[in-house]
């Protein structure tokens, strides 16, 4: 199972991600200047060669900040510390996206240092932005007036456009991407709104007998923009007790959020379970199984399924779960087109919650260049609220990861509202559980009954009085009472596949569908772990 302290780490950093919101408040009293130490030569093949130094010592940790100081600013204390965005990096400019930070405190005590990046001639140099409590509006007694001048940043997050129109969107109130705890970062997509996480690298998540390892962001090195552009650029150093790492952000800001993301890693020791591209997310509950009356809402969750293009061109749709225990889901492939955690249902009568759940991002990742043999693999832990984050997707190579080694990885993220890539294929869009047998006889304990939806595609043009074929599969069990029909609310291409499942044993089993007209296939592969056979 995954640690505990994992876990717990996970719901404290996700409460307090929810705390900060996507907002930046706004500060008008006279802010100082940033401090900037003196410059030193800056590449990334510069910095790829810290890397590469750094794994080759011991780990040296999180530094020396006092740990009481750092306490004594909970929730609480955090929240009234705010960034004076009058001092934001780039609030003249060049560019047009200013750059505010966030303060350390009890749930972010790993001091990120933050640099600036001058070009003079063909050179580059960077400059280390000095932490100063005078660029942040505290009360008078706010323990982290205790901190020494220079102590570092927790985090940073770009701000919208000080060009825009700021009736619409003032920059100083609205972000657009963030940077906050070990690796993790996260964008709002084109419904402007956060929801799921990215991480720069996952080391042994829910490995048996292994602490999973969250290593650290610990400088970040912040490139110039070009004025009137919509792109910037951000590198950063990362290191931990198995890994370290040269990462390099090329971030757009257009109708959704799209990232470039290159990555040179250098492992210190052997890793069992070495995540790249990870992307985590909440799913407490949905329309599939909810038991009864566990909360008010009729759904809760950040995401409502894994997406899959593999090498060979299927298409794949697995709904997620929120299991009794932590399970793993693993999907071999070869050079695979992408996968992504997706948030499908945008109804919002699903969710009836102003933290707006029909709003937050799906997001994909496209993986660049040759990423050979592996897996997709997904994690579900056990969750009893929204708090949460408790899924996480991420590819993991068919070698096993050994010290000494070294990787090269590049993909692009999309934070949009749907695959940036749709498929031609019908999609899956509800997936409903219930008890199998029919309807005034005795239910049978142990069968199940599914629903499951398909939308659009070829469906949305099959000749009147033709019917798709549902084609099932399962690793054991039975299917019975196997039908397909449209569904009764006039919308065209919207159909339903129903089936019972008989199990055979207690095991888990792994139940796939996809619909079929002849030879030709019409919708993207349903599969669905099935670990409960209580009638």
């Amino acid at each position: 199972m995954l640690d505990r302290r994992s876990f717990v780490r996970a719901a404290a950093a996700s409460a307090a991600w929810a705390s900060l919101g996507s907002a930046a408040h706004a500060q008008t009293r006279p802010a100082s200047q940033l401090a900037l130490s003196a410059p030193r030569p800056f590449t990334f093949d510069l910095l790829t060669e810290e890397a590469q130094a750094l794994a080759a010592a011991p780990y040296a940790g999180s530094g020396s900040l006092p740990r009481d100081v750092l306490e004594r600013i909970d929730y609480e204390q955090h929240g009234k510390i705010k960034f004076a965005t009058d001092a934001a990096l780039f609030a003249k400019g060049p560019g047009a996206f200013p750059v505010t930070f966030f303060h350390l405190g009890r749930f972010f005590q790993f001091p990120v240092q933050m640099h600036v990046l001058e070009r003079n001639g063909g050179d580059i140099f960077s400059r280390e932005i000095v932490y100063d409590p005078a660029i942040f509006d505290m009360p008078a007694d706010s323990p982290a007036r205790a901190l020494p001048q220079g102590a570092g940043f927790a985090g940073f997050r770009f701000q919208e456009s000080r060009l825009g129109d700021q009736k619409k969107l003032d920059w100083r109130n609205n972000d657009w991407v963030a940077f906050l705890g070990a690796s993790y970062f996260r964008a709002i997509g084109e419904l402007y709104q956060y929801g799921l996480s990215a991480r720069g690298i996952a080391i042994d998540a829910a490995v048996p007998g292994r602490d999973e390892e969250f290593p650290n962001f610990t400088r970040f090195y912040f490139d110039p923009p070009a004025d009137g552009g919509d792109t910037v650029v951000v590198h950063a150093l990362l290191d931990g007790p198995s890994i370290t790492g040269a990462y390099k952000f090329v971030m757009q800001r257009g109708k959704a959020v799209v990232m470039d993301i290159e990555k040179r890693l250098f492992l210190r020791k052997d890793v069992a379970r070495l995540g790249i591209a990870p992307l985590t997310s909440m799913y407490w509950y949905s329309e599939t199984a909810k038991p009864t009356a566990i909360d008010w809402r009729p759904e809760v969750h950040d995401s409502d399924g894994l997406a899959l293009w593999t090498g060979s061109g299927e298409r794949v749709w697995r709904p997620l779960n929120n299991p009794a225990a932590t399970t793993t889901s693993a999907f071999a492939d070869r050079q695979p087109k992408g996968f992504g955690l997706l948030q499908r249902d945008r109804n919002f009568d699903h969710y009836l919650d102003g933290v707006y759940y029909d709003r937050r991002p799906s997001l994909w990742v496209e993986p660049v260049g040759d990423w050979g043999e592996g897996e997709v693999q997904l994690l579900e832990i056990p969750t009893d609220d929204e708090i949460h984050d408790n899924t996480v997707a991420f590819w993991v190579p068919k070698a096993q990861a050994k010290a000494g080694d070294r990787y090269t990885v590049r993909y692009r993220l999309h934070w949009t509202d749907r695959e940036p890539y749709p498929s031609p294929l019908a999609q899956c869009v509800a997936t409903r559980l219930g008890r199998g047998g029919q309807p005034g006889q005795p239910r049978p304990p142990g069968i199940r009954k599914f629903m499951v939806e398909f939308l659009g595609g070829p469906l949305s043009s099959l000749p009147f009085g033709t019917k798709p074929e549902a084609v099932l599969s399962a690793t054991k069990g039975t299917f019975s009472y196997v039908f397909t029909e449209a569904v009764p609310n006039g919308v065209a291409g919207h159909w339903r596949a129903q089936f019972d499942y008989t199990p055979d044993g207690s095991d888990p089993v792994d139940l796939r569908l996809y619909l079929k007209l002849g030879d030709q296939t019409l919708s993207e592969t349903w599969i669905f772990q099935l670990r409960s056979f209580a009638g």
